[in-house]
């Protein structure tokens, strides 16, 4: 079950209660790690991971039925696909992909966090903020956007902090990264004339979508070593 673009903004929040407890998308070739981002240290499953029968779901389907509490709108994407059928069938059709990283928030009981608060550190209202990510992989990770009416962009980021000896990165850190890389990403983009005109209501910069228009929903495993970042826009400038 999933809503359309024009109808997300009425959507309510997620309830205990809420007709989307049996959402299902069932999604191939994904590997549940016992130290899953979706669920919380310690090794028990997290209320969302039940609501959701362990079953690992696509970032932009969830994007859709659920949503941020108050109106906005996915951005829609298409999955990152390496460009050739050997490196599709090496670096993903061969590999077991994570389950997604959700940035869930409570206070109102939501899904993905704007992205001015997690560029400014702001995490009170962040689920898991604590939560190391990444656990067990190497040292750094490419963040992708497939943006509507602009080339696929990437940009590494790294998945351990700078301690002695180096963690992983919190969900928290995590969110601030992306954060800092969308901004990177609006930054090349904003002079830059649109490859498709038709994606006009997508342009990115002054006068047009900015970081503080952003949430993050969450991070989708598209290959080995890359993660597709996945946005709602909250307020449109025209």
């Amino acid at each position: 079950m999933a809503s359309s673009p024009s109808s997300i903004g009425s959507m309510p929040p997620y309830t205990p209660h809420s007709p989307y407890n049996n959402l299902y998308f069932p999604t191939p070739h994904i590997h549940r790690s016992s130290h899953s981002p979706l669920t919380p240290t310690g090794g028990s499953i997290s209320p969302t991971a039940l609501t959701f029968k362990h079953v690992v779901q696509r970032v932009l389907d969830y994007s859709y039925a659920i949503g941020y509490p108050f109106p906005s709108e996915p951005i829609p994407q298409p999955d990152y696909k390496p460009h050739t059928q050997s490196d599709r069938r090496r670096y993903v059709e061969q590999v077991d992909l994570e389950e997604p990283i959700f940035f869930w928030i409570h206070s109102p009981r939501g899904l993905g966090i704007p992205l001015k608060d997690a560029f400014s550190s702001r995490f009170v209202k962040l689920e898991g903020r604590d939560d190391p990510m990444f656990e067990g992989r190497g040292p750094s990770v490419s963040i992708r956007l497939n943006w509507p009416g602009y080339p696929p962009w990437s940009r590494q980021i790294p998945t351990r902090d700078f301690r002695s000896p180096p963690q992983p990165v919190t969900r928290a850190k995590l969110a601030k990264n992306v954060a800092k890389t969308v901004k990177r990403f609006i930054e090349d983009m904003e002079n830059r004339e649109l490859e498709d005109p038709s994606q006009a209501k997508w342009r990115v910069g002054r006068n047009a979508i900015c970081l503080e228009d952003l949430i993050l929903v969450g991070l989708q495993h598209v290959s080995m070593g890359s993660w597709q970042a996945h946005l709602r826009v909250v307020q449109r400038r025209h």
